[in-house]
């Protein structure tokens, strides 16, 4: 657990933003670790908040969205590639439209396209349209740096050097293979009526009620596998009635992600733990 104790600021940490990260209550998620677990399972990514913060040595980590999945795995296997590509890229608002229209023709090219409309893309958000274009206006960032070269190399080193599955999937597929003294955590799109940050409908496609019924039994199920579950959710009494056998502790952040002002400040939000 040394690893998990150092601060966000060390290396590996994320290269992406990401909507409801968890980088900054990571210090609240440490305490409700166990001490030691065999194998990590994080089938819910985005920008591996905890997963770059505990660097473990075995792990599984998987998401739905198959362009995040193919930038991790180009960073992986040539970051070289992916750095030079960056290189090429200016931060302003007639490039960023360009890049965002541009159909990319290798892998490596891809990963940075993802990097750049994702560092110069509004908040961070990834938003595909109905036809599956993303659509994420301009995000006007205040600095035109796109990466830490020695961030994006710490990514790409712990990436390779470890016993890990990288995979994109639904989660059921990877929260299956977790067994006893494994650890596993569940952070998935919120539905976030409860919280009026602007973006239900959207969450909604994202992740559905029926979705949320559905990771609830597999948590459940795993915790009764004895494997250490840590599902990150809405403090809302709908949410937490399908964790009966978890425990519940509230954590709070800030959201700047609603375009409407009145709807951002503080989130309720609570880690639901089941003990092995």
């Amino acid at each position: 657990m040394a690893r998990a104790t150092r601060p966000n600021s060390s290396s590996p940490r994320p290269f992406l933003r990401w909507v409801g990260a968890k980088r900054r209550i990571a210090p609240s998620i440490v305490p409700h670790l166990p001490r030691s677990y065999g194998t990590y399972f994080e089938p819910f990514l985005g920008g591996g908040s905890l997963f770059f913060l505990l660097c473990p040595t075995r792990a599984v980590i998987s998401d739905l969205c198959a362009p995040l999945v193919e930038c991790y795995k180009a960073v992986r296997d040539g970051p070289h590639a992916v750095m030079r590509e960056l290189d090429s890229m200016t931060v302003d608002r007639a490039h960023y439209y360009a890049i965002r229209s541009e159909v990319a023709k290798t892998r490596f090219r891809r990963a940075a396209r993802f990097i750049y409309l994702n560092r110069a893309g509004w908040n961070g958000l990834y938003r595909e349209n109905a036809h599956g274009v993303f659509n994420v206006p301009f995000g006007r960032p205040k600095s035109p740096h796109l990466y830490d070269r020695g961030v994006l190399l710490d990514c790409s080193r712990h990436l390779r050097s470890h016993d890990l599955i990288l995979r994109h999937c639904d989660f059921e597929e990877t929260v299956i293979a977790a067994k006893k003294g494994d650890l596993m955590f569940l952070d998935p799109p919120y539905l976030t009526t409860h919280n009026l940050n602007g973006f239900v409908d959207y969450n909604a496609r994202l992740f559905s009620w029926d979705d949320q019924h559905r990771l609830a039994e597999h948590a459940e199920s795993a915790r009764r596998r004895k494997v250490s579950v840590i599902v990150a959710a809405p403090n809302h009494e709908s949410v937490l009635s399908l964790y009966p056998n978890f425990e519940a502790h509230e954590v709070a952040r800030s959201s700047t992600l609603a375009s409407d002002p009145r709807f951002r400040g503080a989130v309720s939000e609570v880690l639901l733990v089941g003990h092995k």
